[in-house]
């Protein structure tokens, strides 16, 4: 047999499965056991049990005097109780032994049935490996008369492809050469059809040519001349947008030239400047207001270095309700959203 087949049993599991095996190791299995409860120390000596004395009271009896036991009574119970627990320690003793001698003998009457069976299952692997051999020697046989016999009849049959193929290829190299004639035929004659076509779209395509330049020409004219009135009207539209800037810069400034004097005016009125104030003093005042003519904040950007001087401008500033401004809001966002002034006792400016 094979390598993987020795392996296994006749029942087919593993050798270390078999009963054979399996009662060995049971039977290791109770002598542990047996050794195990086996008693390797000397057994230890109970303590001795207290004496006790009692006495019998009757009625109408005169009551007798308390019994007490001889002194010596102890000592000798326990030598016999000791005694008795040598017998009993020898005697469990020797079933010990006779029982491990028992075992002993079981165990060895079970190796030589296990040695006996143990032959046996070689005996029977040798001749089931004799007999698998022989098996294997005939399939190989079959198998070899088989595979003689698949080859020869695979040989036939190549033979017999050869020659269909060969037929094959001779009847597709004759309608290969009749299909190439036949596409010979055709391509001249597509040919030619193509180089027709092909020159009545090439004039074609020159007579379109022609018409789009035509067209293109008088398209650039028209827009030279379109371009030209553009820019002429372009140019005459950007002198009269122009002058009318110019015209509206003028209105404006004249307008804010005239709100800003009323607002100094307005401010100088307001203003009361302290006794300390000289005219080398200066305030700048940055004012924004609101498109109502409302102060929206007032904030010092150059002290006098007075703060009596810088507190009665900013005081001033803050005590109009409302600023006289330009009802154009251009003007008004151009000169009065925000701007400064400054604060002298000689001008306001």
């Amino acid at each position: 047999m094979r390598g993987h087949e020795r392996d296994v049993t006749s029942a087919g599991q593993p050798p270390w499965k078999s009963p054979v095996v399996l009662s060995v190791l049971m039977h290791g299995l109770i002598l542990g056991v047996a050794l195990a409860g086996w008693s390797w120390s000397t057994p230890r000596e109970d303590p001795q049990p207290p004496s006790i004395s009692a006495r019998l009271v009757t009625q109408n009896e005169p009551e007798p005097s308390p019994v007490t036991e001889p002194v010596d009574q102890p000592d000798r119970d326990e030598e016999r109780r000791q005694e008795e627990e040598e017998r009993q320690r020898q005697q469990e003793e020797e079933e010990r032994r006779q029982a491990a001698a028992e075992e002993e003998q079981r165990e060895q009457e079970e190796a030589r049935r296990i040695q006996q069976e143990r032959e046996r299952e070689q005996e029977r692997q040798r001749q089931e490996e004799a007999a698998e051999r022989e098996r294997e020697e005939q399939r190989q046989a079959e198998e070899e008369a088989a595979r003689q016999k698949a080859e020869a009849e695979a040989k036939e049959r190549e033979r017999q492809k050869a020659e269909e193929e060969k037929r094959r290829q001779e009847e597709a190299a004759r309608k290969a050469e009749e299909e190439k004639r036949r596409a010979e035929e055709q391509r001249r004659q597509e040919e030619a059809e193509r180089k027709a076509r092909e020159e009545e779209e090439r004039l074609e395509a020159e007579r379109k040519r022609k018409e789009r330049e035509r067209r293109l020409k008088e398209q650039q004219l028209e827009a030279l001349a379109d371009e030209s009135e553009q820019q002429r009207q372009s140019e005459e539209r950007q002198r009269r947008e122009a002058a009318a800037a110019k015209a509206r810069e003028a209105q404006m400034l004249s307008e804010s030239q005239k709100y800003q004097a009323l607002i100094r005016e307005r401010l100088s009125q307001a203003w009361y400047p302290p006794s300390s104030a000289t005219e080398e003093m200066t305030a700048r005042l940055q004012i924004t207001l609101l498109p109502t003519g409302e102060l929206e904040s007032v904030k010092l950007v150059s002290t006098s270095g007075n703060t009596a001087f810088d507190n009665s401008a900013l005081g001033a500033v803050k005590s109009l309700s409302r600023y006289p401004i330009p009802d154009d809001r251009d003007t008004f966002e151009r000169y009065f959203r925000q701007f400064t002034i400054e604060f002298n006792p000689r001008r306001l400016r």
